[in-house]
């Protein structure tokens, strides 16, 4: 497995990192933590997961299957997103910070966190209240770096003049979804992350399973996936265009004897800035798969072809 530099940062993370947002719904406890367990088998190190996610129990269930083996791996974790009823049970507020924080270090069973994340930005709080509240936290030693997820390049220009300006720590990386299918941020996050030396953490980087070549323009979606049973999802994703876009990435992958799923990965990892991909997986059989991906180092030649067969952003 590769590991990476997490942006600005001293931290190494490896290149494919583990998705869990399924945990707590798709998956229970022992599911979820056989997942866990292969993915460390691999290599992989870095566990991303939110206090939103499975209601909770993303969570707790990577906590319980994390016993013995903390020291090697690297937890993150988002905040933000609505936890109940009332008005300050969301968003970035120092109140709303300090109460998630000590809620998500006793469902995972640790008393510090790797990478502590804002979910989504909050237009209600300025941003020097979120990051003090940050900054308090990593002088505690509960936190050892942050990390913002969805936002804009104003936001994250705004954010690093802050933390500069009031000598604050800064966020380190930014999550963001990103894939073949969905290359937005090309045009102003991913130049400002490479400038200011902010690490991408891509998420959904098979365009919610598209990528994987099991959608399929002749039949219907299956039910039971992500984008079979969102038919909005459906309606943005399974187009006449993007059925086009696929097949030239899988005539393109099966010429270098890969799956159209391991190019997704290998090119999200061929980007400036990408520190880690993160993939979810609900089998142990899914991991391999993705760890195998982030094996594939394509060349620069490679790369300029999949980028001229992709076309503009």
């Amino acid at each position: 497995m590769e590991y990476r530099r997490l942006g600005s940062s001293g931290l190494e993370v490896s290149a494919v990192g583990l998705g869990t947002n399924q945990f707590g719904t798709k998956l229970d406890a022992e599911a979820s933590a056989a997942v866990v367990r292969r993915a460390a088998e691999l290599g992989i190190n870095f566990i991303d997961t939110a206090n939103s996610y499975g209601g909770t129990r993303s969570e707790e269930f990577i906590g319980r299957a994390i016993k013995g083996m903390r020291g090697q791996l690297i937890l993150a974790t988002k905040f933000g997103s609505p936890q109940g009823e009332g008005p300050n049970r969301r968003g970035g507020s120092r109140r709303h910070i300090l109460q998630s924080v000590e809620e998500s270090l006793r469902r995972l069973g640790t008393d510090y966190i790797d990478l502590y994340q804002l979910h989504f930005p909050d237009p209600l709080t300025p941003i020097e209240e979120t990051l003090r509240a940050f900054d308090d936290l990593v002088h505690q030693g509960k936190v050892r770096y942050i990390g913002s997820s969805n936002f804009a390049a104003w936001q994250l220009c705004e954010a690093a003049w802050v933390a500069r300006t009031e000598h604050l720590t800064p966020f380190v990386s930014e999550q963001a979804e990103y894939s073949m299918l969905n290359r937005r941020l090309e045009r102003e996050v991913a130049p400002f992350c490479q400038k200011y030396n902010v690490g991408l953490i891509p998420f959904f980087p098979l365009a919610s399973g598209f990528l994987t070549g099991k959608y399929r323009p002749d039949a219907p979606a299956p039910a039971g996936t992500r984008i079979g049973d969102n038919e909005r999802l459906r309606t943005r994703t399974l187009t006449e265009k993007n059925f086009a876009l696929l097949a030239k990435m899988e005539q393109f992958a099966g010429s270098h004897e890969h799956t159209v799923g391991e190019l997704a990965i290998a090119w999200l990892l061929a980007q400036p800035q990408v520190s880690s991909v993160i993939a979810g997986a609900t089998r142990p059989e899914q991991v391999e798969a993705n760890a195998k991906a982030g094996a594939w180092h394509l060349t620069p030649e490679d790369l300029a072809v999949v980028t001229k067969l992709l076309g503009d952003t």
